[in-house]
């Protein structure tokens, strides 16, 4: 399989201040487990900046000016209790925008099988006119957005395995049924949306797990009833929000998941879009916040995507 890595160094610029759990660090033990010689034919682009067009698709233009004039010239500045901004964090968000379009873009034309956007901040909690919960915007639905209006593809399917809902893709998407989210999360916990009922224009499916729950709940979740969705759903292009909090040692949730288990949903996502996308597939990293779990859990998605 022809796997392209994206990233840039700004990612790592995005400060959020001492004791912040989203951290520049996290792009470091990303990069750092990447460089083993299992990568070493891993495709590598550096994330350009996105263009404001696109993330106009789902978040208003003023919305955005709003955004970019709250960007402090020096320091840290809090939008929110989580959420914080500072000098390089538009630029950051910018080229996450820029990676996940680009990211597209290879795979629509086929210069890559599938693709890896390893960015900051992280996107699927942006809504329409809120940035939250570490986002700013929501690259995962910008990305679907992009695919649509450049490619010419339809049907998007987004699965989102994060240990948290993301309720931005989901409002930005509620009344679209050209654009299939599901997700499995936490629950309760922030930002306290997901529930099984919450289901948009029938395109929505939220397959909630409870503290504790594991690789057999998580497996089942998709098993029974993420992979069922999507092939009835047929999509021309899977996109992943790949955050990797699930996993046992997270600080921020209570899901008991391992690489193996990312490594699992990876290999059935891939097998979804060769039956349905042409083997399309675009990953962007979502949560993740012990460094150890974020690294091996990153290397087993990317592994799987390399390999099939």
């Amino acid at each position: 399989m022809r796997t392209r890595l994206y990233q840039h160094p700004i990612f790592a610029e995005h400060l959020t201040g001492p004791g912040h759990p989203e951290r520049p660090e996290r792009m470091q033990a990303v990069a750092a487990a990447l460089e083993d010689e299992a990568f070493q034919h891993l495709e590598r682009e550096e994330a350009g900046e996105g263009a404001l067009e696109a993330i106009y698709r789902c978040h208003p233009e003023a919305h955005v000016r709003r955004l970019a004039m709250a960007i402090p010239t020096e320091g840290l500045q809090r939008i929110d209790g989580d959420t914080v901004l500072s000098p390089k964090s538009f630029g950051a968000a910018l080229h996450a925008v820029g990676g996940a379009c680009a990211a597209v873009d290879a795979v629509a034309s086929g210069t890559a099988d599938n693709a890896f956007l390893a960015a900051r901040p992280p996107g699927h909690h942006a809504e329409r006119v809120t940035a939250m919960g570490f986002c700013l915007f929501n690259t995962a639905a910008i990305a679907a957005r992009h695919a649509q209006a450049e490619h010419g593809l339809g049907r998007i399917a987004i699965v989102d395995w994060d240990v948290h809902h993301g309720n931005g893709t989901q409002e930005i998407f509620w009344s679209d049924p050209s654009v299939f989210y599901a997700s499995t999360h936490q629950m309760p916990l922030y930002p306290g949306t997901g529930a099984a009922q919450e289901t948009g224009a029938g395109n929505i499916l939220n397959v909630p797990l409870h503290a504790g729950d594991g690789s057999e709940h998580f497996r089942e979740a998709f098993t029974s009833r993420i992979l069922p969705a999507l092939d009835r759903f047929q999509p021309e292009l899977i996109i992943i929000s790949a955050g990797f909090d699930a996993h046992h040692r997270d600080p921020l949730g209570g899901l008991r998941l391992t690489e193996g288990d990312f490594d699992w949903a990876t290999g059935q996502l891939m097998a979804v879009a060769d039956r349905h996308s042409g083997g399309r597939l675009v990953s962007v990293l979502e949560g993740g916040y012990d460094l150890t779990a974020l690294a091996t859990s990153s290397a087993a998605h990317v592994k799987r995507l390399m390999t099939g």
